[in-house]
């Protein structure tokens, strides 16, 4: 059974949802994705992703009109397997078709950027054997749509899940995985700050990110990390 957070884009709430490996994800149309699939390799007992990345996929699945295999979906930053500030430690990024042909994978990757539901669909130029797409919004605390956003106190949502996870994995309690960048959340960022010389300031931008996710990526769970 997994625990699986859903930041609701339309509400701007923070969902959670319990789901058995074979039942289909929370939003997602006619059961085109399981649980299983989204997990891909990942052990996590808690998964996260927005109702607006699920509801791209449906969008994506609907127009193409055939199965759409796919390999890596979710993945915890410190489970590691993509680059550091991927959008698949969002919960929001799909690699997909490599069973495929390559005719077949031109086709989804058309679909995926004439829809425009998505945030980016990667040059095929750059996925040989794979299409990449996925719903990131917003501007990355380093500048451009990609990494993470700033995140400061009343912030929500899978960015969120990602600092919380690395903040807990570090031994900075936030007192819980939940999505919401409240009054602990805010403290650990500031005593991680001042343990690693950065500002004091509460705030994630793209200093706090860039130590913290170096820290995290790949190397595991620790005895903190919280489920």
């Amino acid at each position: 059974m997994a625990k699986i957070l859903v930041y609701n884009t339309v509400t701007g709430n923070m969902e959670t949802f319990w789901r058995n490996e074979n039942e289909s994800m929370p939003y997602v149309w006619n059961n085109t994705m399981r649980v299983r699939e989204f997990r891909g390799s990942s052990n996590s007992p808690t998964l996260w992703t927005t109702r607006q990345a699920m509801e791209s996929w449906n969008a994506t699945r609907q127009s193409y009109g055939s199965p759409i295999p796919f390999r890596y979906a979710f993945k915890r930053i410190w489970e590691g397997g993509h680059g550091r500030t991927s959008q698949h430690y969002r919960g929001v990024s799909f690699d997909v078709g490599q069973t495929l042909s390559s005719s077949q994978r031109r086709r989804i990757h058309t679909v995926a950027s004439d829809l425009g539901v998505w945030g980016y669909v990667e040059p095929l130029s750059m996925t040989p054997t794979w299409v990449h797409f996925d719903r990131r919004y917003g501007r990355g605390a380093c500048g451009g749509t990609a990494g993470y956003n700033t995140l400061y106190r009343g912030s929500k949502g899978v960015y969120v899940l990602i600092l919380q996870d690395c903040l807990n994995t570090l031994g900075y309690s936030t007192a819980g995985l939940d999505g919401i960048f409240g009054g602990a959340t805010e403290r650990a960022v500031y005593n991680f700050q001042g343990d690693y010389g950065l500002a004091r300031d509460g705030v994630c931008g793209c200093n706090t990110w860039t130590q913290i996710t170096t820290l995290v990526h790949g190397n595991g769970p620790s005895s903190t990390t919280v489920n």
